[in-house]
């Protein structure tokens, strides 16, 4: 690889406000040094990205996602336009 033409790669830690969670990974997102730091449970200080969803408030992942009902979009389309005959 050549030498400065990629970005710092090294731990920041993300943290998702409206659930209070936190969690500490690798990243090449670039933080002004100084900007925005937060310290960890390790003593050390890190990095901080606020986001503003995460695998801990997603609907998707916590199981509260809403199932749309197919089926009765299907059947309320059949009786609007009637079936269609088979070839």
């Amino acid at each position: 690889m050549r030498e400065g033409i990629h970005p710092a790669y090294g731990p920041v830690v993300f943290r998702d406000r409206a659930a209070n969670h936190a969690f500490l990974t690798r990243s090449t997102l670039s933080v002004r040094a100084g900007e925005r730091t937060i310290e960890w449970e390790d003593g050390r200080t890190y990095p901080v990205v606020d986001v503003e969803i995460s695998n801990v408030s997603h609907p998707f992942y916590t199981g509260t996602a809403r199932v749309l009902d197919t089926a009765g979009r299907v059947e309320r389309f059949e009786r609007r336009y009637g079936k269609r005959g088979g070839a």
